[in-house]
């Protein structure tokens, strides 16, 4: 099991529709682009997982979309209240040293966000580009070189994914990052391929344990063997999944 810590709430506000940041200090606490934290809720018999946005100083930002008893309770918490989590849990983005795509859609805009941060820090070429379904599902006081949106409120007209082909002849990425739902994901990876781009996918599944152990988020790789997103992933190589 990772390590239990025992933070403190410093902020929650909205960021979009049924969208919360909710900031947490815990002293000590490292992680890195694509790893997430289970926290525990009240009256919840499970943890809640969910990426991390932000880790910096000791300061943790999580972006959460409303779903349930757990997620509510989060929302509830005023600054001030402790709360208590595990992690960080399982691998990271494995960041190169050549210009890359990062893509997020919807909430999956959490851990890419985190990502451009890194590469800036590294000084390493990047782009960051995100798919919404409206403009009212957009976080607020994010930064997007690209936003494209469903109905065409806010940016770009239809999904992210209509836009790829010309992103990748443009910018000519050596490798292409993403977060989101798999068949965004899937639409990502099969493009990618088509140019021969290697990707990094962070894979959105429902969780229980966090640890591997009740293969609730089991996925099949080509290689025939399974994997699960919580202890194998989150981030895998889109070329090892079978869709």
């Amino acid at each position: 099991m990772k390590k239990i810590y025992k933070g403190r709430v410093t902020e929650v506000k909205q960021a979009a529709t049924d969208l919360y940041y909710i900031k947490i200090s815990a002293a000590n606490f490292s992680a890195n682009a694509g790893q997430f934290i289970s926290v525990l809720c009240d009256n919840c018999t499970l943890r809640r997982p969910f990426s991390v946005m932000d880790c910096e100083n000791g300061v943790i930002t999580i972006l959460f979309k409303l779903k349930g008893k757990g997620t509510n309770y989060i929302k509830n918490l005023k600054e001030g209240d402790d709360i208590d989590f595990s992690g960080p849990f399982g691998n990271g983005f494995s960041l190169t040293d050549k210009r890359s795509l990062i893509i997020g859609a919807g909430v999956g805009v959490a851990p890419v966000l985190f990502l451009k941060k890194e590469f800036d820090k590294k000084g390493v070429e990047s782009r960051i580009i995100g798919g919404f379904l409206n403009k009212d599902a957009i976080p607020a006081n994010i930064n997007l070189d690209m936003i494209s949106t469903d109905d065409g409120s806010l940016g770009k007209k239809g999904s992210i994914v209509n836009f790829l082909k010309d992103e990748i002849k443009n910018y000519a990425p050596y490798r292409i990052y993403a977060c989101g739902p798999s068949i965004v994901l899937e639409k990502i990876c099969e493009t990618a391929s088509q140019y021969g781009i290697q990707t990094q996918i962070a894979m959105e599944k429902e969780m229980a344990c966090s640890i591997g152990v009740c293969r609730g988020c089991a996925i099949t790789l080509k290689n025939g063997k399974n994997a699960t997103v919580c202890k194998d992933g989150p981030v895998f190589s889109g070329e090892d999944i079978k869709w």
